[in-house]
């Protein structure tokens, strides 16, 4: 409401939203709850563990750092602001692994690597989704 109050009255405004305007003005004068404070507290702590790690630190392990330095706080919350603040944390790549471990047994070779089927129907060979 405060936003869009440049462009249309408080009385409208408020009888769209069906608020009263008593009501409206309470809530600007209201001071911040005490959550609210202790959110942008909390945020602080996130944004400087988050920058010292140069952006590589998720919910998980600022809550561990936090922890660590004596605050509490759960970790849906500590997520929670994250989210709404637009921070996040990296994940690391999983790697594929192509080739056999250890001493295991290949695939048999069933078509004795010959391509070529001498009938339709006789010999069935696939290649890797993906491959050009």
């Amino acid at each position: 409401m405060k936003a869009n109050q440049a462009d249309h009255s408080v009385a409208i405004l408020c009888r769209v939203l069906k608020l009263s305007r008593s009501g409206f003005y309470a809530w600007l004068q209201r001071s911040p709850s005490q959550r609210r404070e202790r959110d942008r507290a909390l945020l602080a702590g996130i944004r400087a563990v988050h920058d010292a790690s140069r952006g590589t630190y998720g919910a998980p392990r600022i809550h561990a750092e936090l922890q660590a330095r004596g605050e509490r706080v759960g970790r849906k919350r500590l997520a929670r602001l994250m989210r709404q603040d637009g921070r996040r944390g990296v994940t690391r790549r999983r790697f594929t692994v192509t080739t056999r471990r250890g001493k295991g047994r290949p695939a048999p070779d069933r078509v004795e690597r010959r391509f070529e089927a001498e009938g339709p129907n006789l010999l069935w060979v696939a290649t890797r989704c993906g491959a050009h």
